[in-house]
């Protein structure tokens, strides 16, 4: 019996992680039915595929839910994003009041650097 090859590298996460250091944006497609993935693991969530490649993402999205956060050092706002690609991925909207932000709203992801690099989202200008 021979090893599993997705274990002999970096697993989903640091390679995820990694591309974000890098200014890179990336999830995983699957070759198979071509769905995208978020967060990244070994096998596509649609058809069992462990044959799943890095694609660029546009970083486009619009809120799909959202909550405040109240906190002793602030409030803040976590969301669901649905990204134009199709996967949903937890972050925060930066650049509004916490309760400001609505479901239904377009936003833009943008790579934070500190204090890993990790992705938040920041409204569209021009919301229709």
């Amino acid at each position: 019996m021979s090893a599993d090859p997705r274990f002999d590298r970096p697993g989903p996460d640091d390679v995820f992680n990694a591309a974000l250091a890098e200014g890179r944006f990336r999830l995983q497609r699957c070759r198979v039915c071509g769905a995208m993935r978020c967060p990244p693991g070994l096998v596509c969530l649609a058809c069992g595929s462990p044959d799943l490649a890095w694609v660029a993402v546009s970083g486009a999205g619009e809120v799909y839910a959202t909550t405040t956060v109240r906190a002793r050092e602030g409030d803040y706002n976590v969301a669901i994003v649905a990204l134009a690609e199709g996967p949903r991925m937890m972050s925060r909207v930066e650049g509004l009041a916490p309760e400001a932000v609505a479901i239904g709203m377009k936003v833009m992801a943008r790579i934070a650097p500190e204090p890993e690099p990790h992705v938040v989202f920041k409204p569209v200008e021009h919301q229709p």
